[in-house]
């Protein structure tokens, strides 16, 4: 027995050594580093393809193997339109993974809508670094009752009272924009204007929103700025937030416009506790506050409402940090979609010259011949064509293609699939709007199916445009009513050509899509504007 003790033993060291090393070093005989390396990295694939197979089993259509950890990752950087209308057309439900995350499809009319309206197994998300950029404590993450409160004291910013209101300041702004853009076409004719409609939603957005609070300069910035946000919650970011990244730009550029936002809600309180009438979104919901702080008070002193007076709509009194987050979804929400579908509406309608004819007779006649006529909510709601070509360009090219939501629980979606807790649901909007069985001819531009006898009115379930269920946009009405008095004021005050090119009607996907050349136009005045 001691001659197997090592000579290298120490009196008073109990480790039990053998012949040849230590115990580890006997069992690892022989085994390298890179073969411990390889024996994990082994595993780990397995491990991940294993995960993989198991969360797509059952009626769903996906790639036989995943490409180990990152999936479909590379393709993601650059996104392509084609690819994502392959995979709708693969099946009603598909899936892919890209790093941890499983994402199933749903790509069916049907389904989506099922989706949407299933509070109890989803709830709405975006990317990992969304809660750092709108911050954690926002409103749309709210989920439940807590969030069917929340909306409760925001519908009354969306009233057509409301609305009416914000047309002046609407109408003041878009002639700003057009005169801009006649002069950049005298300085360079066939301008990518992509941007610049990027720019003037922003500022009518702002101006809607925090009205005068805010300077013309600090709009500018937060124009011009604040498509960093946009590429900070593209999909493909990494989770978190690393200097001089996308996420980082985009980080700063949401530290600044909640700071503004902020400022701005103070503002308001101070107009409106001294008597001030307001002037934007912002004040009609300040002003809501501070009557039903006035309620309470009333009530606390044993006042009873008087025979016929209506208690008004329950809200608190919100923090200035509180409005500012919620300014900023409000912004979030409508900037990429607006920009969208207002290039897709210029560039649609210089190819289009007898739809743009028929917008600008009909503007005329609703003004009584005078062109120079303020537009007011009547006179839009008289404007049956142009609603038709607005809503028809949200069917034809609709600015929210997809929208990711994450599954609560085990959601049995449909027969034959249960989708796994924890992943991410993506119901599609497009092929709903896009649907041969519905819309006749979908892929033709034609406003006449929502006239009078058409058939795009009572597809009712097929309009998607906005969502359905307890997170339908709340600005639809807000949104279609600006797009009406942009294009209708347009088609009075200026002539535009569109510079065709062969990518002219290639989709490009930046959060929402757009015409992959940024849509070459050439603006000229036909009327003198005036302020």
């Amino acid at each position: 027995m001691a001659s197997q003790i090592s000579p290298s033993a120490v009196p008073g060291d109990s480790s039990p050594k053998v012949l040849g090393g230590t115990m580890v070093e006997q069992l690892l005989g022989g085994v390298s580093c890179w073969n411990i390396a390889v024996t994990l990295l082994v595993l780990c694939v397995t491990y991940d393809q294993a995960r993989y197979q198991w969360n797509k089993w059952g009626n769903i259509v996906g790639p036989a193997f995943k490409l180990p950890f990152m999936g479909p990752f590379l393709e993601s950087i650059n996104p392509k339109f084609e690819e994502y209308a392959a995979k709708w057309a693969s099946g009603p439900l598909s899936c892919v993974s890209v790093f941890h995350k499983f994402v199933v499809i749903a790509s069916t009319r049907d389904l989506a809508r099922k989706v949407l309206n299933s509070p109890m197994y989803v709830k709405p998300c975006v990317v990992d670094v969304a809660k750092k950029i709108l911050r954690p404590t926002n409103w749309v993450f709210l989920d439940g009752k807590a969030h069917v409160d929340y909306r409760k004291g925001l519908n009354g910013l969306f009233t057509r009272k409301a609305l009416s209101e914000y047309l002046p300041g609407q109408e003041d702004m878009h002639k700003r924009y057009f005169k801009r853009w006649i002069q950049i076409s005298k300085k360079t004719p066939n301008v990518q204007f992509m941007p610049e409609f990027r720019e003037i939603n922003c500022a009518i957005s702002c101006r809607t929103f925090v009205g005068n609070y805010s300077s013309d300069e600090k709009v500018k910035e937060i124009s011009n700025d604040y498509y960093k946000v946009t590429a900070a919650l593209d999909l493909v970011n990494f989770p978190i937030i690393i200097p001089y990244t996308r996420t980082w730009y985009g980080k700063r550029c949401a530290d600044m416009v909640l700071d503004e936002f902020s400022k701005c809600a103070q503002k308001s309180k101070d107009h409106i506790a001294d008597g001030g009438v307001p002037h934007c979104l912002l004040d009609h919901w300040v002003k809501a506050m501070f009557e039903y702080k006035a309620h309470e008070e009333r009530l606390a002193r044993g006042e009873i409402l008087a025979p016929g007076e209506k208690a008004p709509t329950s809200i608190r009194m919100f923090t200035n940090w509180e409005i500012a987050q919620t300014l900023f979804t409000f912004l979030f929400a409508s900037q990429d979609a607006s920009s969208s579908a207002t290039t897709w509406l210029f560039q649609i309608m210089a190819d289009r010259p007898d739809c743009l004819e028929r917008v600008r007779e009909e503007a005329l006649h609703v003004r009584g011949g005078d062109p120079y006529k303020p537009a007011d909510i009547d006179m839009l709601d008289q404007m049956v064509y142009t609603r038709a070509v607005v809503k028809e360009c949200l069917r034809y090219r609709p600015p929210v293609t997809m929208v990711p939501y994450e599954v609560k629980k085990n959601f049995p979606v449909a027969e034959g699939y249960v989708v796994p807790k924890g992943s991410m649901i993506v119901p599609t909007l497009y092929p709903a709007l896009h649907d041969p069985e519905v819309y006749i001819d979908p892929e033709t531009f034609n406003p006449d199916r929502w006239l009078e006898g058409g058939e795009a009115e009572a597809a009712v379930k097929n309009w998607l445009v906005f969502g359905t269920g307890p997170h339908y946009c709340l600005g639809q009405t807000y949104a279609i009513y600006n797009f009406m008095a942009m294009i209708s004021l347009a088609s009075l005050m200026l002539e535009w050509e569109h510079h065709v090119t062969p990518k002219s009607e290639e989709i490009k996907v930046f959060a929402t899509i757009f015409p992959m050349d940024d849509c070459y136009l050439t603006f000229k005045e036909r009327l003198p504007i005036l302020e």
